[in-house]
């Protein structure tokens, strides 16, 4: 029989967890406290909040975000002065969306905290199913991912102006950051990587967005939602299938498998290229003709994609 591996941070519990990439086994409790210390050092690292911020919280419904809502709700416990909302944006998805959106308000009562959901048909007028099946008329159309994406930031960003938030917090972790550092490079926007950075000034007109959990690896935050007993979304997005960054983590997957860490040195390594790229950054941020939001265009993303929709229909 084989003997059980002892934690290798208190040495008494028995060990749950395998970390390859440091060496560490470690017990539940260990576990536990070593992502919430580790959370708190990326907060203090890159000074993402002021003691008196109104937070907002992007809270999908998935494991990653209802994780950082229980963590968040604990550290704000700490600062009085400060206020945690979260923020469900329903986009309209047809069996997948409900459960999630079930999901987070029910953490959110259980917490007390503030829960705002917000629709892409109230917003846009239409769900996102209605957007897929009126590009398919399209030529070129962009992939789903790329409507929900532009247009959950939007969603994301007049909601938590409505709440006079001050932040909003999204709950990209370590896979995510290098997945979109490399989709950066693979669609040649080389500059996109100096505007990714949680201390790249914000233009006037969007709220500042931070990322807590930006160092810490997808399996480790669903670990983390397991051990904790967050109940979070079962099902996967039928259009996730459709990305580039798909492969791009199944690539990185199959790296980090045979070479444990290789996701830590390639965040490392985009981190110090950052601040070259950003020098060659020119933000001009512009109101949109259109809609009135600011853009770094003078016909903002959302309504670019919209106008083509219309005229698809």
């Amino acid at each position: 029989m084989a003997s059980r591996r002892t934690c290798s941070l208190c040495g008494k519990r028995e060990a749950v967890y395998f970390r390859p990439y440091s060496g560490e086994s470690l017990c539940r409790l260990c576990f536990i406290r070593s992502i919430e210390r580790k959370v708190r050092r990326t907060i203090s690292k890159y000074a993402m909040f002021n003691p008196d911020d109104r937070i907002a919280l992007a809270l999908s419904g998935g494991k990653d975000s209802l994780s950082l809502l229980h963590l968040l709700h604990k550290i704000e416990k700490n600062f009085p002065k400060a206020e945690l909302y979260a923020i469900t944006v329903n986009e309209g998805i047809e069996g997948y969306r409900d459960e999630a959106v079930e999901h987070a308000a029910e953490a959110c009562r259980r917490l007390n905290v503030k829960h705002v959901v917000v629709s892409f048909r109230e917003l846009f007028g239409y769900t996102l199913d209605e957007i897929v099946k009126a590009s398919r008329r399209l030529e070129n159309a962009p992939a789903p991912c790329t409507y929900c994406g532009v247009l959950r930031r939007r969603a994301l960003n007049l909601a938590a102006g409505k709440l006079e938030a001050t932040k909003i917090a999204t709950a990209h972790n370590l896979d995510d950051e290098v997945q979109t550092f490399i989709l950066n490079l693979l669609h040649g926007d080389v500059y996109k990587l100096g505007r990714l950075d949680p201390e790249a000034p914000e233009a006037e007109g969007f709220i500042p967005r931070v990322k807590p959990f930006r160092e810490i690896p997808e399996a480790e935050t669903a670990f983390y939602a397991y051990l904790t007993g967050v109940r979070f979304q079962s099902k996967a997005c039928p259009y996730a299938g459709t990305a580039l960054r798909g492969e791009v983590r199944w690539l990185l997957n199959r790296l980090e498998a045979r070479h444990p860490g290789i996701k830590f040195t390639l965040y490392h390594s985009f981190e110090k290229l950052k601040p070259l790229v950003r020098s060659g950054v020119k933000a001009e941020i512009y109101r949109c003709e259109r809609c009135g939001e600011p853009s770094s265009k003078p016909l903002c993303e959302v309504c670019s994609l919209l106008s083509e929709l219309e005229k698809a229909r």
